[in-house]
């Protein structure tokens, strides 16, 4: 039992004191308990702050793998799991390979296995291609009186048969020089009468360049090595210069100029007949362009037509602005194919220009992001994989018979993709590598189901990016243009050359053709020389298709 005093100043000492001491418990108790949630809030921060961390590792490890990829690694776009399990399997084989074998373990040989690797090996020389359409030069060999006598009796032998072989052989090119003589005649009795004497000078064949020494042949084997095969004009000066004859790399510029100038009716033509298309595929890379100080990044563009207006035009600008692909297409009215690069949002923007997104694009992102989340990775590529099956089902089909078949097979498939894309989006943080993958899908994705409800759209833009390619390496070569004259000549004569490669034409051999006529072809008459119906031509004509 607890002793209180009697006297109530005492009692109400006492009470005050206990007051104070439990208001001093409280407050450690609260501080206490601060502290607590202050060492939870930095335990929170320090989980979130490792966590953005890991992530930023995580971005930066994608990034050097891109870049290693980019410098080393292959083009195809594969998930790296797939490539280890290939790889573990190419490991075992091969140390099975090197175990010894002992003899019991072998089968005994059979005929019948005998036969199969006596059919299976291959004698003799390869079946080249077009072998039996080069032209043959014979060479027969025989032997001297000397040699014909008989060893045994010295009688002259005689011719019973021949061995005949075949080979091939190289004749590097050559210059000529074609001397143009015109005749000039005149009236010697109007002279002789004191009127005029009615002078009158034979004509020579047009000169595709006025008053230049270039030949057609010259010309389009110029432009064919630059804008087909990718020699640089420093590499031509020195093909030339083994040749005998040394033409300079500024020269044969201004004849590729030349030849642009005399070629931009016909591109023009390509253009128009690209925007009848109804869907046009387009992508751009940079072309760098000499300017003070430093080189400029200019750009390179291009528009593939469709298969009704089978035509690769490249559009040259100074900058990536909207303004060009803007500009190119501005009487455009159907399905545009493309990346997700922001500027042709401004181009699709106020028209009746349907947007339509790449596959492609997203796979790859999605590959790339492989190492930050796998088995959404592998599901991704599993679903793209699954689109893809369908398309080379429907890729010799009719248009509406493939969007039927889309509509059937794919329209799930994405549907479902959608709501899993969705679900992973809430699992990941915002800075996610996958996050952002995935995000590129979602913001895209009305662009990328455009293929679900046309048929004539594809899954993906590769068709453009493969030309593409073919700049970068013209790039690769020949380093930048020189200026923005340089950059239009670049993309009317990779027009011509490209167009023709997708219509399996000859670049040099139409080329020759085309610059031979084109100085005296009549506007009307301009449609005749476009690749296709060129090529349409030649196969009509009673001698058959160019060999």
């Amino acid at each position: 039992m607890i002793d209180l005093p009697g006297d109530s100043a005492a009692l109400k000492a006492m009470v005050l004191s206990l007051l104070t001491e439990c208001d001093h418990h409280a407050q450690r108790a609260e501080q206490q308990a601060q502290r607590a949630e202050q060492q939870t809030q930095r335990a929170d921060e320090q989980t979130r702050r490792a966590e953005e961390l890991r992530v930023e590792m995580l971005r930066l490890q994608l990034e050097l793998e891109r870049y290693k990829k980019w410098y080393y690694g292959p083009r195809a776009d594969r998930l790296q799991s797939t490539g280890d399990l290939a790889q573990m399997l190419f490991d075992f084989a091969a140390s099975m390979d090197q175990k010894p074998v002992h003899p019991d373990d072998v089968p005994p040989e059979t005929p019948q296995d005998s036969e199969v690797r006596r059919v299976r090996r291959r004698k003799g020389r390869r079946n080249l291609a077009n072998f039996e359409n080069l032209p043959a030069t014979t060479h027969v060999h025989e032997l001297s009186a000397e040699q014909r006598a008989c060893p045994c009796c010295g009688t002259e032998r005689q011719e019973i048969g021949a061995d005949e072989s075949w080979q091939i052989e190289y004749l590097p090119g050559h210059f000529e020089r074609i001397h143009h003589v015109r005749k000039k005649y005149a009236c010697t009795a109007c002279e002789n009468g004191g009127g005029k004497p009615s002078i009158e000078t034979a004509a020579k064949p047009e000169a595709a360049i006025d008053k230049g020494l270039a030949g057609p042949g010259l010309l389009a084997y110029i432009v064919t090595s630059k804008f087909s095969d990718y020699l640089p004009l420093y590499r031509l000066e020195d093909i030339f210069a083994r040749q005998g004859f040394e033409i300079s790399r500024a020269t044969q510029s201004v004849w590729c100029g030349d030849v642009a100038d005399l070629a931009e009716p016909l591109y023009q033509l390509m253009a128009q007949r690209v925007r009848s298309s109804h869907v046009v595929a387009t992508d751009d890379t940079i072309m760098p362009m000499l300017s003070k100080g430093k080189t400029a990044n200019a750009r390179m563009w291009i528009y593939v037509g469709d298969d009704d207006h089978a035509y690769n035009v490249f559009d040259f600008t100074l900058n990536r602005g909207r303004d060009g692909p803007k500009h190119f297409l501005k009487d455009y009215r159907q399905v545009l194919l493309a990346d997700a690069y922001g500027g042709y949002n401004g181009v699709v923007a106020g028209n009746e220009i349907t947007r339509a997104g790449c596959w492609a694009h997203f796979r790859r992102k999605v590959v790339e992001a492989e190492k930050a989340a796998p088995e959404i990775a592998r599901s991704v590529v599993e679903v793209v994989r699954a689109l893809y099956s369908v398309e080379r089902q429907a890729a010799a089909l009719p248009v509406a018979e493939r969007l039927k078949l889309r509509q059937e097979n794919s329209v799930p498939v994405v549907t479902e993709l959608r709501e899993k894309l969705l679900g992973w989006k809430e699992q990941l943080l915002p800075k996610h590598p996958m996050a952002e993958a995935l995000n590129y899908a979602l913001s895209q994705w009305a662009e990328l189901t455009v293929f679900c409800s046309d048929g004539a759209v594809p899954l993906d833009n590769n068709i453009s990016e493969r030309e593409m390619k073919r700049v970068v390496l013209n790039r690769k070569n020949s380093l930048f243009v020189g200026n923005a004259r340089g950059g239009r000549t670049a993309a009317i004569l990779a027009s011509l050359t490209s167009t023709c490669r997708r219509h399996d034409v000859d670049p040099q051999l139409y080329l020759t053709q085309l610059l031979t006529n084109l100085p005296s072809v009549r506007l009307s008459d301009l449609a005749d020389w476009l690749p296709d119906a060129w090529k349409r031509r030649q196969a009509a004509s009673p001698e058959g298709p160019p060999k």
